[in-house]
């Protein structure tokens, strides 16, 4: 699945592909999110973000980072990379899938996530980071994991784990969704994100995973949710909730995009994140979450920002970018 998307939000700031395939990038710029250098970057097809640094890439299967690098996370090693097809990121490192079903890491390697075992998977289809750990699934449906193993992110409970097709990473834990529409969970259960709960859910397409939650879609258009609820993530108001297409999450709220091109906020609302504005959006087409704040991509390639906007991340100058789009390039795989 893992469905690229030309939206990216990292903890503070937000980074949107244009048609030209050129960026825009707008919010915090403490930790030079929005250093100038992304204007330079041509033929972008797909973005992706960490806390503080973010990560483009090329048609040409080179990719491109700026902001943070207090953990190397800007290293310029990635410029060795070649034949890069799909990237994630963590809190401060990053994970790069090659065209041959290998693996780079890069960033910081204080929890072992650039640990050099990742040297070893081969056959690798997609890759998933939570806060300082990462997931790696294989071609014929089993797991690799690595990284910080404090919370059992890493517990080797997943190598009995089968037929998966996706995964999804919270801040430490992981989801693992199966082709039989059912799932699996390992990590951090200190607010019931593993939960056996999970177990009764059946025919999921789609997962997604915040600070302590999850969120599961289900092939009838609705949703279950789990896990951390101290800030409403796993409010029952979901339940009434239908004909949903795509769930996002950020650290203590969600969002579902519904048919009908408008959506649903539920979760912590202490920095406005499921402030009623969204209430008047319609046309959406996709949508991503920040920590403590969300952009809406509507189908006339505009956007609309919601959230906290202590640094910036809902600045109007949202307004001024046009031409936003999904790339050409989505690749589905399985």
């Amino acid at each position: 699945m893992n469905k690229i998307k030309s939206i990216v939000c990292g903890k503070k700031h937000s980074v949107v592909l244009k048609e030209d395939g050129s960026l825009e990038c707008w919010g915090s710029n403490n930790q030079n999110q929005r250093n100038i250098v992304y204007k330079t970057f041509t033929n972008i097809i797909s973005l992706v973000c960490g806390s503080y640094h973010s990560v483009a890439l090329r048609s040409d299967g080179t990719i491109e980072c700026w902001g943070d690098n207090s953990w190397d996370q800007c290293d310029p090693v990635y410029k060795s990379f070649t034949g890069v097809i799909d990237v994630a990121c963590g809190t401060y490192h990053s994970v790069t899938l090659l065209d041959n079903g290998t693996i780079k890491c890069w960033g910081d390697n204080g929890k072992n996530q650039c640990d050099r075992v990742y040297k070893t998977f081969t056959n690798v289809i997609n890759v998933a980071c939570g806060y300082f750990h990462s997931v790696a699934l294989k071609e014929d449906g089993t797991l690799e994991c690595w990284g910080n193993n404090e919370w059992n992110q890493c517990d080797p409970v997943y190598k009995s784990f089968t037929g998966v097709i996706d995964v999804a990473c919270g801040f430490f834990h992981t989801v693992a969704l199966k082709a039989n529409g059912k799932l699996e969970c390992w990590g951090n259960n200190e607010y019931n994100q593993c939960d056996p709960v999970y177990k009764t859910f059946v025919c999921v397409i789609d997962v997604a995973c915040g600070y302590g939650h999850s969120v599961a879609l289900k092939s009838d258009g609705t949703i279950e949710c789990w896990g951390y609820n101290q800030n409403n993530e796993c409010n029952s108001v979901y339940k009434t909730f239908t004909n949903i297409t795509s769930i996002y999450c950020g650290s203590c709220h969600s969002v579902a995009l519904l048919e009908d091109g408008t959506i649903k906020c539920w979760g912590n609302n202490e920095a406005n994140q499921c402030d009623s504005v969204y209430k008047s959006f319609t046309n959406v087409i996709s949508v991503s979450c920040g920590f403590w704040h969300s952009v809406a991509l509507i189908e006339d390639g505009t956007l609309e920002c919601w959230g906290i906007n202590e640094s910036n991340q809902c600045d109007t100058i949202y307004k001024s970018f046009t031409g936003i789009k999904l790339p050409y390039l989505n690749y589905i795989l399985k």
